[in-house]
């Protein structure tokens, strides 16, 4: 018979209200820059790969932080961890719009890339402990789904407050809106609840148990090969297209405004619904097939955009965010429920480390691509990451 400790169970209404505020507060702020990333290259002279290093150094700077940050969330706490990267970040969207150049903009970003990394490592963890592995997919869905609104509204709300404030005013709107849910959050989140732990003679594994001894490490290092490269190649594909979209939405021979162009960001709707349903998705299919089939719609979804027809292009980028989003809440919760609980910790710092060098590094990669060989070019590139990470999903099956 299997005997758990009890740990104290934290309101799940108020812990999903708290958590979707904080995603919305960082992801909004974290992703503010990319719609106006033609304004930034005007105002500051640079060309489409310059003027992305606006998203790649905080991403790039995040992905650096998340494991020393998960590591310090495991001392005082991962609600304080949390509670700090949402304030701290918001704190720096405010002063971004006061920088006198792209240099300084640039080392603002990177502050506000290591703050972010405190709630975007730790909060598949804080869940897990929150909810037990059990119930873990769905929840994870539900942050997904909250993190893909915050970073639609940040897109949406700079794309249409850039034509009359300018960028400067772009960023400021988003970092007030960012300010009211990050102090929701603040006042709201509860006090990190207590993992389940299996008593002794129970059967399950406990910290020192073979179980999770090296055999059982090597096992689970295995096991997340799969995940950790829809981490790298997934992500650095989607943010890829996002960057380099306002470019060609704003070039001939769709010449589309900022605020037209800035639409595009609606696609995140389709991400919101369907990283929501992929926990169903997975129990009917498998973790494999699922996130497999996730893979090949967002790849579908990629190729649709390469026509030169604006509904198609739109359709394309609702068909690759919902694969996308799908494929990302089932990698992040594959990761979070291999992992013994004493290290999910670090598990979802590693998976979270992998998704924005992914970020960063793809999403720098692709603007280069776009700028010196075309859309074409970048579809072709991306589809191919994806394709990689097809591949190892299906080496490393679970």
């Amino acid at each position: 018979m299997v005997v758990l400790e009890a740990p104290p169970v934290p309101d799940t209404r108020r812990v999903s209200a708290a958590m979707a505020a904080a995603g919305v507060s960082t992801f909004a702020l974290l992703y503010a820059p990319q719609p106006v990333l033609p304004q930034l290259a005007a105002a500051f002279r640079l060309d489409p790969g310059g003027a992305s290093l606006a998203m790649g150094v905080a991403t790039g700077a995040l992905a650096v932080a998340v494991l020393p940050l998960a590591w310090l969330a495991g001392l005082v706490g991962r609600r304080r961890v949390i509670v700090w990267s949402v304030m701290a970040s918001t704190i720096i969207g405010l002063l971004l719009p006061l920088a006198p150049s792209f240099s300084v903009l640039l080392v603002m970003r990177a502050v506000q890339g290591v703050a972010v990394a405190g709630f975007a490592g730790v909060a598949a963890a804080y869940l897990a402990d929150a909810v037990g592995t059990a119930r873990l997919p769905g929840a994870v869905g539900a942050m997904i789904a909250g993190n893909s609104v915050g970073g639609m509204l940040g897109r949406l709300g700079a794309g249409f407050a850039a034509g009359p404030m300018g960028w400067h005013g772009a960023l400021l709107a988003v970092a007030g809106l960012s300010l009211l849910c990050a102090l929701f959050a603040a006042l709201t989140l509860p006090h990190d609840p207590a993992p389940e732990t299996p008593m002794p003679g129970s059967g399950l594994p406990t910290p020192g148990s073979s179980e999770v001894g090296p055999a059982r490490r090597a096992r689970l290092g295995v096991g997340m090969i799969g995940p950790l490269a829809v981490g790298i190649l997934g992500t650095g594909s989607f943010v890829a297209l996002y960057n380099a979209a306002g470019f060609r939405l704003a070039a001939p021979p769709l010449s589309l405004a900022p605020a037209a162009a800035s639409l595009v960001f609606l696609s995140y709707a389709m991400g919101t619904a369907s990283s929501a349903a992929a926990g169903r998705l997975a129990g009917r299919l498998g973790w494999t097939k699922a996130l497999v089939a996730a893979l090949a719609v967002t790849t579908a979804g990629f190729v649709l955009t390469a026509h030169t027809s604006l509904p198609l292009i739109v359709a394309g980028f609702a068909v690759l965010t919902a694969g996308f989003f799908a494929a990302h809440a089932m990698a992040t919760a594959w990761v979070a429920a291999d992992a013994p609980p004493h290290a999910r910790g670090r598990a979802a710092g590693v998976y979270t480390l992998c998704y924005y060098l992914g970020s960063g590094v793809g999403g720098t990669v692709g603007s280069i691509v776009y700028a010196h060989a075309g859309w074409a070019w970048l579809i072709g590139l991306t589809s191919a990451w994806l394709t990689l990470a097809a591949l190892a999903v299906l080496l490393t099956r679970r």
